[in-house]
């Protein structure tokens, strides 16, 4: 029996193809190895898929079909890859925070974002008069999609010795830096909001709490997150967003703060089963590793003008260095993303 592997199920079936000087054995592993690069992207698509078969018909084993077969991969490559539970080990939480468009297979440089200065407007129309057309003008922000790149080396050693397990790692590794590396350039797009949008802690109420309270710091922090929505709220209402006080946001916190925050989200007005929560705008929570701050968080209105799209997925070229006796894997993606309007977000402290 050979190796059982994460990326190829069976080694032995790779080593029946050929030595690793076969290029029809490179070129499998290849075909598995950009397929594992691709398995986030995969996933995602088939979970959507499998959403809207039981959205539409209700019928959970019709969902689990779909999951099952979307995106199926050619035979050649189903042969030596292995059909493996998927597990994420990288940090996705930023596609709660902006508008992800997908430009796959299209071709262009980048999007824009307009800053309409002068929107729509409805009003009565007498009957036979003609309709108002509104004109809209403003500055765009031009985001283009830039490349980034790695490179992995495979010592020929390592195939020649059959430490299958080492290669996998090494594959498994890359391809989490590499999405961790394109969630640290979105992350650190929100960490360069100016000191201007921070919120000051807000005081606590009524003002004759003791800071000795256990429930002292979730009081102040509940106030901070309701004042932060409010004045989202108000700045972006002449936007043209369509915002109501039902507008749900997006706290995104380091995980330092992570029992802090559902400490302060579980606060109510009175101390029993059914009581109104003391929070009362909609929240939806998303903790990373990946902020500049462990004592900061930000409060923000998602998606519209934050907005970002993938040009490219992980894509592996590879070629072999005789001079080092080594398989080069290179791996490039292409992506861009900029924050439109910058009164979608609050910085908050803590103290």
């Amino acid at each position: 029996m050979g190796y059982k592997g994460t990326i190829v199920k069976d080694w032995s079936k790779v080593e029946k193809l050929g030595s690793i000087y076969n290029s029809n054995t490179r070129n499998l592993l290849l075909g598995a190895v950009q397929a594992f690069m691709l398995e986030p992207v995969r996933y995602e698509h088939a979970f959507r898929a499998a959403s809207n078969v039981f959205a539409q018909t209700g019928d959970r084993s019709k969902a689990m079909q779909a999951f099952a077969t979307s995106g199926d991969f050619p035979d050649s490559v189903l042969e030596v890859m292995q059909r493996y539970q998927q597990t994420t080990y990288f940090d996705t939480g930023y596609e709660r925070v902006f508008n992800m468009m997908d430009f796959r297979g299209v071709p262009r440089n980048g999007f824009q974002i307009l800053d309409v200065t002068d929107g729509l407007t409805f009003q009565k129309v007498p009957e036979g008069d003609k309709v108002k057309i509104n004109k809209f003008s403003g500055a765009k922000t031009e985001v283009t999609f830039d490349m980034y790149g790695g490179g992995l080396g495979w010592h020929r050693r390592l195939f020649d010795d059959k430490e299958y397990w080492t290669l996998e790692n090494n594959a498994i590794a890359f391809r989490n830096k590499a999405m961790s590396s394109k969630a640290q350039d979105f992350y650190d797009l929100i960490d360069a909001v100016p000191a201007t949008h921070d919120l000051a802690w807000q005081a606590v109420t009524p003002s004759g709490v003791s800071t000795a309270s256990e429930n002292y710091n979730a009081i102040r922090d509940i106030n901070t997150i309701n004042k932060a929505c409010e004045d989202i709220l108000i700045h972006v209402k002449d936007l043209g967003f369509g915002v109501t006080p039902a507008s749900q946001f997006v706290i995104l916190a380091p995980v330092q703060l992570r029992g802090r925050i559902a400490q302060a989200l579980g606060m109510v007005h009175q101390p029993f089963a059914g009581s109104v929560p003391l929070l009362t705008y909609g929240i939806e929570v998303v903790y990373s590793l990946m902020l500049s701050s462990s004592s900061k968080y930000y409060v923000i209105l998602p998606k519209q003008k934050i907005m970002g799209a993938t040009r490219m997925d992980l894509t592996i070229f590879s070629k072999f260095d005789p001079e080092s006796y080594s398989d080069i894997a290179v791996g490039w993606q292409r992506y861009g993303g900029a924050i439109g309007e910058i009164k979608q977000l609050v910085r908050c402290s803590t103290s």
